[in-house]
């Protein structure tokens, strides 16, 4: 079979099952496997592809066509310009989840302590500590938290992949820990970041299919307004923070306001609230001044 011959029926087959973007999901699997690129496809179209690479391809868009998330398939995502390691024990990383990092990499300085709660495939601490050092950051140690041991396996393998040279020159320090929130955490942090559940209950059933069947659930739920997890860290976070410390949440597009109090209320001040790409409200800051 020829290239052009298996990207026309596995686009087909996506397109039956109404997945969301069917054009760029095939180049995705055909890149995957066979190992060339777009640019190589279109400079020759009637290559010839085996049989084992077919079957293997076609496998894959059967799966996808069930809505099974793309990024699983492929077993690894970009974040920040990284590839990470990603399962159904994990969250996909999401571009919108890099404004957080871009706001720690912000304000984290040398000799920072950094935890990361509810760290699932770890991409948030990974990276802010990669960038770090990469702006001659050092002396920098992480600490990511999680109550899923599957999650954490995934993260201990990117933190593997990720930061070896940074932690073989002595920049960074990063450890991972089976936890609810903070039960793990050890000592005070100069910074803590959490992208929480903020999903409420009712809305979960209304998700896309890929999210709503694949993502692991606990990383979803909220609770009945979404504020739960905001709750617990915002009445609960100032015995792990610094003085002078910050505070640094990825939120849901309409909890700007309501997550803003809950950390006003619990004695944060100078919280702001920072925009995603598509100017919708998406990470809340604050610093610990109790």
């Amino acid at each position: 079979m020829t290239i052009q011959d298996l990207r026309i029926q596995v686009q087909a087959l996506l397109e039956s099952g109404k997945v969301p973007e069917p054009v760029t999901d095939t180049w995705y699997l055909l890149e995957h496997t066979t190992g060339r690129t777009k640019a190589d496809f279109f400079m020759d179209p009637g290559q010839e592809i085996s049989p084992e690479v077919t079957e293997e391809t076609l496998k894959l868009a059967e799966k996808r066509k069930q809505r099974i998330p793309l990024q699983y398939l492929l077993g690894s995502w970009e974040f920040m310009g990284y590839k990470f390691m990603v399962n159904e024990s994990v969250l996909i990383p999401r571009q919108d989840t890099e404004v957080l990092v871009e706001e720690a990499v912000s304000r984290i300085k040398s000799g920072d302590r950094v935890l990361d709660l509810c760290t699932g495939s770890g991409c948030i601490l990974i990276s802010v500590l990669k960038y770090a050092a990469e702006h001659k950051r050092t002396d920098l140690s992480g600490l990511g938290t999680d109550l899923s041991e599957k999650a954490l396996d995934v993260a201990k393998a990117n933190a593997t992949q990720l930061l070896a040279e940074e932690e073989r020159q002595g920049l960074v320090q990063t450890t991972f820990c089976q936890g609810d929130l903070w039960d793990a955490a050890d000592g005070t942090f100069d910074l803590i970041l959490s992208n929480p559940p903020y999903i409420a209950t009712a809305e979960i059933e209304s998700l896309q299919e890929e999210v709503k069947i694949y993502d692991p659930y606990q990383a979803l739920d909220g609770g009945k307004d979404g504020l739960d997890f905001y709750r617990r860290i915002a009445t609960g976070v100032g015995s792990y923070l610094k003085p002078g410390g910050t505070l640094i949440l990825e939120i849901g597009y309409d909890q700007g306001e309501a997550v803003s109090g809950l950390l006003e209320d619990s004695g944060f001040s100078a919280v702001s609230v920072k925009k995603d790409l598509a100017g919708l409200d998406r990470v809340v800051a604050g610093v610990y001044d109790k």
